[in-house]
């Protein structure tokens, strides 16, 4: 009890600290990243997610608190300072605040678990100081409002007084460095020869070498009084009645600039005869790049109706009426030209922008293809003269855009094929999956016990199905992303061969003959042997599948570096609607609309193949059955055929 008074007492005393001191204090927790303000009670008070706290402060400068915040949590700095405004509609009625950010606790790895913060409200300061800088802004405004350096010299010679703009003129850093007594007027090489009582006002101009004012070296060097100054002075002796001296006036002005820009015009004459060269030079340039771009000039004169050729490197110019030029179309341009020059002869003040296709054929044959580019050209009064441009021969990008879009076409059909794969897809996954949640859910429902063996049952087969599905999607989108990999060995074909069958053929229905032709006692051959018994094993389920009566035969043969396998059954077939369709991902179905496998044996077999650098083929007679053929390049290292 005692321990939670003085907990009491020490919050109600941090909270009367806060209240004098205009504080407050925050905590953040790195873990649910909320916040949550210490009330003048000394209570915590309600928790607020970082959008309703940002809400408290200026856009701005939540950022950069937040940017302090991720900082420190992340272990790259241990306490930071922010200034930031309250949000308000005005800026007189915003808030100016300084937040500093220190760790409050740590977790076991270093990182801080928990952030303090102390809010200090130093709005009063932040305005006096704006009136404060206001003021000084409207003093530096009057005193430095001169266009002129000013010095003022007392009786006795001793500079007492200058303003700014002398100040930046000599180079002085702070006026309390020359108004130490040590700069005197008798030293000013203007008028170290005129008697301080007998000085007039007096105009002179001439060039400052600031090593004459008789000045230690070290203090030349202390304002940075080096090199030569032109420079333009007036002083102005003021005397009182009695005609006795109290001081003197001198302004004056830094003419360097003005000296400079003489030479500078003088160096920009000359330069300006190197550039005239230039652009002479430049031009030669451009001609030279249009010779070798292909681009040539072109004019049209819309009150002559004449277009006008312009071969700059032949210095030639080839002039053409209308009717010439409408002709040199070919027929499909010919209104389209009609209607540009028709635009011209009207006057349009746009450009023109136009691909013709010309009846003239290039080297390679084809039709040539021009782009021009036109631009009015307007007098003095605005109005336009001709029309001036270029053309160049675009017909190797016609013709690389033309194959693009044929390329475009093919992909365009390829993702409607991929689309109709994702359809079909999402069907046949949804149906077992319906399937399983049906009879699971008659289990929850009134039914009879004897039927429990038969939901078991219907679940397994779907799950099964839809097991077998899900894999060959995966195995196909991974065949599809180019990531089977695939290794060529030395194999005997011929021993594995029958193997590879009998496993293929394990699925085959009752009376359907199963035939394996084996025409090799050994044949060693270089291929990927899991992956080529995966083709054959999916081809003969498929064929298994297919085929309710007769016979599946399965044979080889290695001819030319080629092993070339062959299945054919006796079964359905298919249509010749659907065979040219085959190999696509749409899930192949039997007669009766039965999915066969997963539907995707087909495609699956035919990635293998064009993989491993093979071939396949199908044929198949509707009603009869259907023959596959497979064809892997390989060499043979030994080959002995079994006689006959």
């Amino acid at each position: 009890m005692s321990e939670e008074i003085g907990n009491m007492k020490q919050k109600a005393r941090l909270a009367l600290i806060m209240k004098t001191s205009k504080l407050r204090l925050w905590f953040y927790d790195t873990a649910s990243r909320h916040l949550c303000y210490l009330s003048e009670a000394g209570n915590y008070e309600r928790e607020y997610n970082p959008a309703d706290f940002a809400l408290f402060f200026h856009r701005d400068d939540v950022d950069h608190m937040r940017d302090v915040v991720f900082a420190i949590c992340e272990g790259k700095m241990d306490t930071g300072k922010v200034s930031a405004r309250s949000r308000a509609d005005k800026e007189s009625d915003c808030r100016h605040y300084e937040i500093s950010f220190s760790v409050m606790s740590r977790g076991d790895d270093g990182l801080p678990t928990s952030l303090m913060a102390i809010q200090h409200d130093v709005t009063e300061e932040y305005q006096r100081q704006q009136k404060i800088n206001e003021l000084l802004a409207r003093y530096h405004t009057i005193f430095n409002s001169s266009l002129l350096d000013m010095l003022y010299y007392d009786k006795n010679g001793v500079l007492t007084d200058l303003n700014e703009r002398a100040c930046k003129s000599f180079n002085v850093k702070s006026r309390e460095q020359v108004l130490d007594g040590s700069f005197l007027l008798k030293n000013n090489p203007f008028y170290s020869q005129i008697p301080l009582n007998e000085m007039t006002n007096t105009l002179t101009g001439s060039i400052i070498d600031f090593r004459d004012f008789g000045l230690p070296e070290y203090r030349l060097e202390e304002f940075g009084l080096t090199g030569k100054m032109y420079y333009e002075s007036t002083i102005n002796p003021i005397r009182n009645d009695e005609g006795e001296l109290e001081g003197v006036y001198m302004s004056g002005h830094d003419i360097s600039e003005m000296v400079n820009s003489y030479h500078r015009l003088q160096n920009g004459l000359k330069q300006l005869q190197q550039g005239t060269d230039s652009i002479k030079q430049y031009i030669a340039n451009i001609d030279y790049a249009l010779s070798v771009s292909g681009v040539q000039l072109v004019n049209y004169y819309p009150h002559s109706y004449t277009f006008e050729l312009i071969n700059r490197e032949s210095k030639k110019r080839l002039c053409m009426s209308q009717l010439r030029c409408i002709r040199l179309a070919t027929p499909r341009f010919r209104r389209t030209v009609n209607s540009v020059l028709n635009r011209m002869d009207h006057l349009t003040t746009r450009g023109i922008v136009q691909a013709i296709e010309i009846e003239i054929r290039d080297k390679k044959g084809r039709q040539i293809w021009l782009l021009f580019n036109m631009v009015p050209m307007l007098n003095e009064k605005g109005e336009v003269e001709r029309y001036f441009g270029t053309y160049r021969d675009i017909t190797d990008v016609v013709e690389t855009e033309q194959r693009l879009a044929v390329e475009t076409k093919k992909a365009q059909e390829t993702e409607v094929l991929k689309q109709a794969f994702l359809t079909n897809m999402s069907y046949e996954i949804r149906t077992p999956l319906n399937n399983i949640i049906g009879y699971a859910g008659l289990f929850t429902g009134d039914h009879d016990q004897s039927d429990e063996p038969f939901f078991i049952d219907q679940i397994k087969n779907s799950t099964n199905e839809l097991l077998l599905v899900v894999n060959d999607i995966l195995y196909i989108s991974r065949l599809e992303a180019n990531m089977e990999e695939y290794k060529k060995v030395p194999v005997d074909f011929a021993f594995n061969f029958e193997g590879y069958c009998q496993n293929a053929l394990s699925s085959i229905k009752p009376g359907v003959q199963p035939v394996v032709v084996q025409p090799y006692n050994k044949l060693v051959v270089d291929i990927d042997s899991s992956h080529l018994a995966m083709v054959i094993q999916r081809l003969c389920y498929f064929a298994c599948v297919m085929t309710e009566h007769g016979s599946i035969t399965v044979s080889y043969e290695y001819h030319r570096g080629e092993l070339t396998i062959r299945i054919e059954d006796t079964g359905s077939g298919f249509t010749e609607e659907v065979a040219p369709h085959i190999f696509d991902h749409n899930f192949a179905r039997n007669a009766n609309g039965e999915l066969i496998g997963s539907g995707l044996d087909l495609p699956i077999a035919q990635l293998l193949t064009k993989q491993m650098g093979g071939t396949i083929e199908i044929q198949s007679d509707y009603g009869k059955g259907t023959s596959v053929w497979v064809s892997i390049p390989c060499t043979a290292s030994e080959i002995e055929k079994k006689r006959v």
